[in-house]
């Protein structure tokens, strides 16, 4: 049986189960698996990066430092890119702007890799040198830190931005713009599936090259060897981005059937380019702070952002103490990879049928209904775990590592919640919206919304961290956790709050259309 399009193609009708796992016609395929496979190198690439990043610097320098890194250096990063990237958005082409967003990262990654690691001996201040300022100015000891392993600290900061300038902005603002509501409904679910398959792959090929200790000859780095095959892999990833990106401009938005607007969202016309005035930074931000909704967005972000921060930043003190050889903690990083993969790729089937069958609120309240109970229940074994020091001893296991266990399953689940019901609602929100505030405000809400989420709760760890020199996160756990369910009720009341402007949009945009 067959169904007419709008477009008037005749398109298949789609079986029960076909429904379930895999609702695009035959000849969306054009279209959906491109878009797929971009998201698949920007995950992959996201999710190497995030482990590497994770592990130079907590092997380095402890998890603490991680709180100061993404108050004092990420979320100034993150606005300065802003500035230039709502800039570049009023005088670049969108293609153009892609590839401008993606290059510097892409050659940065591989300079890391093979020029600047290998030259850490040279570039960093000697061990002796920090801990002789770490006595002399003992409330500064972390940023000390900080700036000790600069190179690691950069590299640092150039992978969080990937995440928000990459993977959340660039292609979703990509995919809003290209992809109908009734497109979105069935390709973003089969997006995050076939995006999921990189965390498999990156997980697998992370666990093999960093697991070669006994591999390489006797005097040569291994964790050097490791960084020359992951950041190879981020290279060639960030290339072929760009290739299917291309693909798609010459192939794809030239069809009528995917793309009827009256021109290529990466062409500028001269004649309409000249006549329309491009509004200023300002005027940009002026727009941006007065929406509401996309005010309502950004808290979500910022929400998640703190809470996850919360758990993350307490569970890696855990891990710091079980993996202190930066080969093993980013062996256990892609395991936690692997796993979280396949968390996300069960959500994702779960939570698709979710948009489909329920309402934008019933899908987005259940991302933090579910980090609540998660975070509770795991600050609860952190604060009370020497209850429970003869009862672990019976199974031959210890407090530290059922922490490390407890915190990694707490955060898989999430991490799988997060990607197949948090995101794809959060996209959702914008596609009723006009193309300025789409570009514009989700550049707002994404990029600065999600630094500040993860610099709000490292700057408040940051801060009970600084009062008492020397302290860690045993000494804080009791306030990070009391912050932690403050934080979860105000995101549950935001969740409210926006879902009732989610359906006024899209009721006001259904009229339009």
């Amino acid at each position: 049986m067959s169904i007419a399009t709008a477009s008037g193609t005749t398109a298949e009708s789609f079986s029960k189960w076909r429904k379930i796992f895999f609702p695009i016609h035959k000849f969306e395929l054009k279209k959906a698996l491109p878009l797929g496979m971009i998201f698949f190198f920007v995950l992959f690439n996201y999710t190497c990066l995030r482990n590497v990043k994770d592990t130079l610097v907590v092997t380095y320098a402890g998890a603490e430092t991680l709180s100061f890194l993404k108050s004092l250096c990420v979320t100034p990063a993150a606005v300065i890119f802003m500035l230039f990237y709502v800039k570049a958005s009023n005088i670049l082409s969108n293609e153009k702007l892609f590839y401008c967003t993606l290059s510097p990262f892409i050659i940065f990654f591989g300079i890391f890799g093979f020029v600047l690691y290998p030259m850490k001996d040279v570039l960093h201040p000697s061990l002796e040198t920090i801990s002789a300022w770490q006595a002399a100015y003992p409330y500064l000891k972390w940023p000390i830190t900080i700036i000790g392993g600069w190179t690691y600290s950069i590299f640092y900061i150039s992978a969080e931005l990937w995440g928000s300038a990459i993977l959340s902005l660039s292609f979703w603002q990509f995919a809003n713009q290209i992809c109908k509501t009734s497109e979105a409904k069935r390709f973003y679910a089969f997006f995050s599936i076939i995006g999921q398959l990189a965390m498999f792959s990156t997980g697998y090929l992370g666990v093999y090259f960093s697991d070669i200790r006994e591999k390489v000859p006797e005097g040569v780095d291994p964790w050097g060897v490791s960084l020359h095959w992951l950041m190879g892999m981020v290279v060639v990833g960030g290339i072929l981005i760009m290739v299917i990106y291309r693909w798609i401009y010459r192939n794809v938005l030239t069809d009528k059937r995917f793309y009827d607007k009256p021109y290529l969202p990466g062409v500028v016309q001269e004649d309409s380019a000249k006549k329309k005035k491009k509004p200023s930074i300002v005027e940009s931000f002026k727009v941006i702070l007065t929406s509401p909704y996309i005010g309502l967005i950004a808290l979500l972000i910022i929400c998640y952002g703190i809470s996850v921060n919360f758990i993350e930043g307490v569970w890696k003190s855990q891990l710091k103490l079980s993996f202190s050889n930066p080969n093993d903690y980013n062996v256990f990083m892609n395991k936690f990879t692997i796993y979280t993969g396949i968390s996300t790729m069960i959500m994702l089937v779960v939570g698709g049928n979710i948009l489909r069958m329920f309402s934008w609120f019933t899908a987005a309240i259940l991302t933090p209904t579910i980090m609540c109970i998660g975070g509770t229940l795991f600050f609860s074994f952190i604060l009370f775990s020497d209850k429970f020091i003869l009862f672990l001893d019976k199974f031959g296991t210890n407090p530290l590592a059922m922490a490390v266990f407890m915190g990694a399953t707490v955060i898989v689940i999430i991490k799988g919640t997060k990607y197949a019901l948090f995101d794809l609602t959060k996209e959702m929100a914008y596609i009723p919206l006009d193309e300025k505030l789409k570009v514009q405000g989700k550049a707002a809400a994404d990029v600065v919304g999600g630094r500040f989420g993860k610099a709000g709760g490292a700057g408040f760890q940051a801060m009970l961290l600084s009062i008492i020199p020397g302290s860690t996160y045993t000494d804080i756990t009791a306030i990070v956790a009391a912050a932690f369910l403050a934080i979860c009720a105000f995101w549950l009341v935001s969740v409210k709050g926006l879902s009732k402007r989610v359906e006024a949009a899209r009721l006001a945009h259904k009229d339009q259309a």
